[in-house]
């Protein structure tokens, strides 16, 4: 399964949630291991014209639980991911486009995540995110702990 695949429930997802929206969410990449999501700084600008900190986590958030229901359904599942917690670190203001990405705690397996959602019908996993600076640096970062539970 590719990423096209994730569009369809992450625009749902999206359209039911009207700040999600009007971030003007993209996905950009994913190579097997990291999501790469993007929205435009014209969408998600504060009273300073960097980038608006709600927009910072939201768009963490929604790129750790794109990466779980991506992990998943290539695994052969349809779950329902949440975020259960997450800690976000504001490290620099942002002036460019929004890009954050997404990838599984070096802590956490994948192979054990699926495991356990397969045997259990729900697993948690932990994940990081960032949203990067043009130059090189780190605008914000969050950890998360996302949940899958089986649909129905």
């Amino acid at each position: 399964m590719d990423l096209d695949a994730l569009l369809v429930p992450l625009r749902a997802t999206c359209a039911a949630m009207p700040p999600l929206a009007a971030m003007q969410l993209s996905l950009q990449r994913f190579d097997g291991e990291r999501l790469h999501v993007g929205a435009p700084l014209s969408a998600n600008v504060n009273d300073k014209g960097t980038a608006f900190g709600g927009s910072l986590s939201g768009l963490m958030t929604i790129a750790g639980w794109g990466l779980a229901t991506l992990k998943l359904q290539q695994a052969g599942f349809d779950a329902e991911v949440y975020v259960a917690d997450s800690t976000v670190r504001y490290r620099a203001p942002l002036l460019h486009d929004l890009q954050a990405e997404a990838w599984l705690d070096p802590d956490t397996r994948w192979d054990e995540f699926i495991e356990t959602f397969r045997r259990r019908g729900k697993a948690r996993a932990q994940v990081l995110a960032q949203v990067l600076l043009p130059e090189g640096g780190v605008a914000a970062e969050l950890s998360g702990r996302y949940v899958a539970l089986a649909k129905g």
